[in-house]
């Protein structure tokens, strides 16, 4: 199992994983991206993860539906039931190839399911960089408001992180998904 961020203070028990301090999700800077970076790391090695939020978001919370929902989320009462009642594993995802990243997306809102396949070297090069939270300015700008359109990457505060995890291990069975 790789290493889950340091940035993030949390308590690993089994699968079990409980943050145990606040995660920012307001959106204003790096915590931000560290937190979704973390909570999405969690979901690629098929952790649980229990967490609170602190922070109204800036950005809508749609985005991060594929995630495990906080304990709590200050000032979003209406959004925190919402994003639980929509929470299912795998409903966004990425699988790599040579050469290309192909996303499913079917968190709630969109529908039907959405397949995109990133091949475009710009496109690509950039999803590979925001699997680390890095400021927006050291990534093509292009290829970010592209992601972005697409609701694969939370740009938010001058930092930006893909969204969809790299799922390793798929919970039993793995056909309810």
């Amino acid at each position: 199992m790789s290493a889950l961020s340091a940035a993030v203070p949390y308590r690993l028990t089994g699968r079990r994983v409980e943050v145990t301090g606040p995660l920012d999700l307001s959106g204003a800077g790096r915590e931000t991206a560290e937190a979704v970076c973390f909570l999405r790391e969690c979901q690629s090695q098929g952790l649980r993860v229990t967490w609170r939020a602190i922070g109204r978001p800036s950005y809508d919370t749609g985005l991060l539906s594929h995630l495990p929902p906080p304990t709590e989320l200050p000032g979003a009462g209406g959004e925190l039931a919402v994003w639980r009642a929509g929470y299912v594993h795998g409903s966004l995802y990425h699988r790599r190839g040579p050469g290309f990243v192909a996303v499913l997306d079917r968190r709630a809102g969109l529908g039907t399911a959405v397949r995109l396949t990133l091949d475009h070297p710009e496109l690509l090069a950039a999803f590979l960089r925001l699997q680390e939270p890095t400021p927006v300015g050291a990534v093509d700008r292009e290829a970010v408001g592209l992601l972005v359109a697409e609701r694969l990457v939370l740009a938010a505060g001058g930092w930006a992180v893909a969204l969809p995890p790299r799922i390793r291990r798929w919970p039993v069975p793995c056909t309810a998904i």
